[in-house]
């Protein structure tokens, strides 16, 4: 068992580094990771879940073995987002202070080009970079990656979930073959496992924690309330905890702005975090994130991926994830460093089944959650108001104006001064709940419905895409295809087709489902709210597999 940094075989100057840095015992995926890749040369597949100390846990062992005379890239790591790989690259300047000679460059997209390749001319011995945008730097032949000895791939789940297959194969072939591959991934789906078969030579799997299981150190719940009701069961989770400081995790762009902005209206220090922001906006939201100015982070799934904010007490899915596994990534946002965090879900009653299937996935157990009556509210925010003011310090300059307090408050008593005083502070709150209602709703028995539609497998390269629209609604094969056409869906794009009474079926191309869904959720649709969702197939060993006809694929 290793107990501290200093047992490991790093560089003197690195341990001087992460010493001031704080770091005092490693982590479970530091102890098992930092030895195997200081006395091994084998490429390894790390599954471990987000902020588990990832990043020093490849980040030490590589900084040791940079040859610092060397002025070539050694070391290539590849991250998905523009914020994790900031913070990476900032991780490793900060454990190499005390390494003279060492040059680390970012580089990704959504920021000038012209400052990131002047930085690569300068031949930096380690890069971090996002798939896209090193790709963009290699067709100028800004960087060489024919030296590069280690090759990193970090959250590489999240890396193919957003799309970055083409681009990561791309890399992987620009680069040695003798070079050592890491691959570090909460979960692994069969892309991720695909990437390790074809890019990887005996790649030892290090699996730390249980696969695809929360943290120990995350409690999970989940509130149960009609749809119409769930801003308002959001709204009661958040005011019920007076010091929250979380993520509220929304499926599409607009429903995250709709969110934030009801929020912010209703008086709360919350904001959204989304793909349509610049990247001078996102860095000012999650800076005043970061700093707690800001106590509510609405955004999601792809705009949160990269987020690294220590102290979260909560996460809180105001939507369910398309992929169940992605509940995974969201949870582990709280919970870190020891420290517990609470990972809440708001559903509708035809959801109760996906909380099972997580459940099983996570290998963690919901609690049911009730939500607070409005005088359990207002007693909350009363005795977090009082604890407030008791922590207050009182200066001695307050003192001198004491005669004109004493003057102001004249025919009042010790009571009433309290009343008006905490009345001041507290009659937003009586006047919501005072006639609150009760928004629980009694949990049905999961009934199946045998007569229940469930569309046949895909076909590879597509996903099912299910609409809550269907005939009933004058929904035709027609108008679906015309509604993906107009989101830029090409014919090619679009697959099988299946109009129900009440909902529609439409196969998507993999690289645009999420997109659709996005863009689709949420909208108004021939008069009615529209609600989109990617459909994972339990069974397809029993399902028959369409014919084909056209341009090779059957519309119904």
């Amino acid at each position: 068992m290793i107990d501290s940094f200093s047992q490991l075989k790093l560089d003197s100057n690195i341990l001087k580094a992460i010493d001031e840095l704080g770091f005092v015992k490693p982590t479970p995926v530091q102890g098992r990771i930092i030895p195997t890749l200081l006395d091994e040369d084998g490429d390894i597949v790390c599954l471990a879940q987000t902020g588990t100390g990832k990043t020093a846990a490849f980040g030490l062992p590589t900084l040791s073995k940079i040859d610092l005379n060397a002025k070539y890239t050694q070391a290539l790591v590849l991250s998905p987002t523009r914020e994790l790989c900031k913070q990476i690259a900032q991780d490793f300047k900060n454990y190499s202070k005390y390494l003279d000679g060492l040059l680390v460059a970012d580089i990704y997209g959504g920021a000038n080009i012209e400052p990131q390749i002047r930085i690569l001319k300068k031949n930096p011995q380690i890069i971090v970079a996002t798939p896209g945008r090193l790709l963009d730097v290699l067709k100028r032949k800004a960087v060489d990656l024919d030296n590069i000895k280690t090759l990193i791939i970090d959250e590489a789940d999240e890396m193919l979930n957003m799309g970055f297959k083409e681009e990561l194969d791309a890399i992987l072939e620009l680069t040695p073959t003798n070079k050592r591959v890491l691959l570090f991934s909460a979960t692994l789906p069969i892309e991720v496992e695909k990437i390790a078969k074809d890019y990887m030579k005996d790649a030892q799997t290090v699996v730390v924690g249980e696969r695809n299981s929360g943290s120990d150190n995350v409690k999970h719940y989940y509130f149960m309330v009609k749809e119409k009701d769930r801003y308002l069961a959001l709204k009661r989770i958040v005011d019920y905890y007076p010091d929250i400081y979380g993520i509220i995790f929304c499926r599409t762009r607009r429903e995250t702005s709709d969110i934030a902005t009801a929020l912010i209206k209703d008086g709360y220090d919350a904001d959204a975090l989304h793909g349509d922001l610049s990247q001078g906006q996102r860095e000012q939201v999650m800076l005043r994130f970061k700093t707690k100015t800001l106590k509510l982070l609405v955004a999601t799934d792809v705009a949160a991926r990269g987020i690294d904010v220590n102290n979260l007490s909560h996460v809180i899915n105001y939507n369910l994830p398309d992929e169940v596994e992605q509940y995974t990534h969201r949870s582990g946002r709280t919970g870190r460093a020891d420290k517990s965090g609470k990972s809440i879900v708001i559903i509708n009653t035809k959801e109760q089944s996906k909380i099972k299937k997580i459940e099983k996935i996570i290998n963690k157990t919901f609690a049911k959650g009730k939500l607070p009556t409005g005088y359990e509210v207002c007693s909350k925010q009363l005795l977090s108001l009082i604890d407030q003011i008791n922590a207050v310090e009182i200066r001695e300059e307050i003192n001198e104006y004491i005669p004109l307090i004493n003057e102001r408050w004249k025919g009042l008593n010790r009571a009433e001064i309290i009343q008006k005083f905490l009345s001041m502070e507290f009659n937003r709150f009586l006047d919501y709940y005072k006639q609150a209602p009760d928004l629980n709703i009694q949990e049905e028995k999961e009934v199946k419905n045998k007569g229940e539609y469930v569309p046949k497998k895909s076909e590879k390269g597509y996903k099912w895409v299910k609409l809550s629209v269907g005939s009933k609604h004058s929904v035709t094969t027609r108008h679906i295809i015309r509604m993906m056409c107009s989101l830029g869906v090409g014919k090619k794009g679009i697959g099988l087709i299946e109009v129900k009474r009440s909902e529609s079926f439409v196969e998507i191309a993999s690289s645009a489902a999420q997109y659709v869904v996005e863009q689709t959720n949420g909208t108004l649709y021939k008069g009615k709210n529209l609600f989109s969702e990617i459909v994972k197939i339990e069974n397809p060993a029993n399902d028959v597999k369409p014919s084909k006809g056209g341009r090779g694929r059957r519309r119904r």
